[in-house]
């Protein structure tokens, strides 16, 4: 069975908590259950797993998550889960305004109406204060699971209105082990893909599973190694944009296509058909959300690279200062050795610096071709230092 608690990696005493939760009937006045949940965590800790294994076990019976409810959960189709994500920068107004209306009904087959959400901390103060009443007045039978990277992402009227679980960030062999039983990937490639990608799951499971993912994570990196002017640096930045751009295309190219053509079958057009006039709005809809995801995909893919760079620049460093530990990128070792040799400590620290300014900027919707122009100049200066 996928979608259930085996999922989840390294959260041990999360699991057992809402396990205990999930166990209990509405009503109950133990303590174990509240009607809003905050789990937080850095990216690739699980957070959105853990929220619908959670959901999973309370759309079933208290006894244990029930295969056929997983099934719906991992589909997103069972009726009683209610859902709210951002394939763009923001979650709107509108859809949390939606989603509250939803989660006021009460539960059609379960014991709980879930509401998960996967992205809270892309809500504006006025989204968030739509679902401020939600929280606070709750029908009896409805659950709110938020995720978020930090409390502080959220207002404080919304976190003293939930109960926080933190995560952890998995341990790479734990990781590692979920790729070998849950994907059959070879140990070897699964040990490697979860140093690389530090633990988190989903980019694990791409590097591990995908040649092309691989490829464009190595170029990166040695993009990187080679930046030595201001020239270089422009053209750098481009590159990276580009790279970040297929990768989001490789992402959503198959799921774009699925979902058209089941919004054709919708529609009762047959494929290759003649769309009527009347019908063009809603398609229209489709391709405007699949736009606006791969805006979304090809930022989010910016911001992989930045966090590849800043574990080769902290390798470089941590060479540097002697630290006596495998190294993230371990395969580059002879390049991060030959950097840490030539560039100034106080340089590299810099350029860790500027990565994380990069990201910042990328965040408050500075475009990411000039993001990373600025930072990729810096780290030019660096290797020009001696």
């Amino acid at each position: 069975m996928t979608g259930g608690w085996s999922e989840i990696v390294g959260q041990a005493d999360a699991v057992e908590q809402l396990r205990r939760a999930a166990a209990e009937q509405p009503g109950d006045a133990h303590g174990a259950m509240t009607h809003a949940w905050l789990l937080t965590g850095p990216p690739g800790s699980g957070r959105s797993n853990l929220a619908y294994a959670f959901a999973a076990a309370l759309l079933s019976a208290p006894t244990g998550i029930e295969p056929e409810v997983a099934t719906l959960v991992e589909a997103r189709t069972h009726p009683d889960l209610v859902t709210l994500s951002t394939e763009g920068v923001l979650i709107t107004i509108a859809q949390a305004r939606a989603v509250v209306q939803r989660a006021s009904l009460a539960p059609s087959t379960a014991r709980y109406r879930v509401v998960v959400v996967e992205d809270a901390d892309r809500m504006a103060e006025r989204t968030s204060n739509a679902l401020l009443k939600a929280l606070e007045e709750p029908p009896p039978e409805t659950v709110w699971i938020l995720c978020a990277p930090s409390e502080a992402d959220l207002l404080p009227t919304i976190r003293s209105r939930v109960r926080t679980l933190t995560l952890q960030v998995p341990d790479p062999a734990d990781v590692a082990r979920l790729l070998v039983e849950r994907d059959g990937v070879d140990p070897a490639v699964a040990e490697r893909a979860a140093r690389e990608a530090q633990s988190h799951i989903g980019m694990a499971r791409r590097l591990a599973t995908s040649d092309e993912a691989r490829a464009r994570r190595a170029e990166t990196l040695q993009i990187a190694m080679r930046v030595s002017t201001a020239a270089s640096a422009v053209l750098a930045a481009a590159r990276y944009v580009e790279i970040a751009t297929a990768d989001a295309d490789a992402l959503s190219a198959e799921r774009d296509e699925a979902e058209r053509a089941q919004a054709l079958r919708q529609l009762g057009i047959e494929p290759g058909g003649t769309v009527p006039p009347q019908l063009r709005r809603q398609l229209k809809e489709l391709d405007d959300a699949q736009k606006q995801r791969a805006k979304r995909g090809m930022r989010d893919g910016v911001d992989r690279i930045l966090v590849d760079l800043l574990s080769l620049y902290r390798d470089i460093l941590m060479t540097q200062l002697g630290v006596g530990r495998e190294l993230v990128n371990e395969a580059m070792r002879p390049t991060v050795q030959a950097a840490a040799d030539y560039l100034e400590r106080a340089a590299v620290i810099d350029v860790l610096d500027q990565i994380r300014i990069a990201r910042e900027r990328i965040e408050a919707n500075v475009p990411p071709l000039l993001a990373l122009e600025a930072m990729l100049v810096r780290a030019a200066r660096a290797a020009q230092r001696r």
